[in-house]
């Protein structure tokens, strides 16, 4: 089933996923591979992320419920984890590679 996903959320999405599905993609298939992992390029990453990764590739009228709420936590996790005006630095390491589990890097130019 498709969802109707309004202007609103279709542009804070884009917005808040400042990384292109390619990019999205190799960096979950870097951050998967690890000495005790074999992961399948396809399934590589958290589920969240592969999510936005599959929401990308998308038309949005070929967007279902699912993805809608998945915009929505996903644009909810990185305004609460970096609040308008925060330092790009201001998290650390851990902080950063959380958000661009999810398509947002917040050392990427605007």
């Amino acid at each position: 089933m498709t969802a109707q996903v309004g202007d609103e959320l279709w542009d804070e999405f884009h917005r808040a996923v400042n990384m292109t599905s390619r990019e999205l993609q190799e960096w979950l298939s870097v951050e998967a591979a690890g000495e005790n992992s074999e992961e399948v390029p396809d399934r590589a990453g958290r589920p969240l992320g592969r999510q936005v990764l599959e929401i990308l590739g998308k038309r949005r009228t070929d967007l279902t419920d699912d993805d809608a709420a998945a915009m929505r936590r996903v644009v909810e996790i990185i305004r609460t984890q970096r609040p308008a005006g925060t330092d790009v630095t201001a998290g650390g390491t851990d902080w950063r590679h959380g958000l661009m589990d999810i398509g947002h890097d917040p050392l990427k130019p605007a």
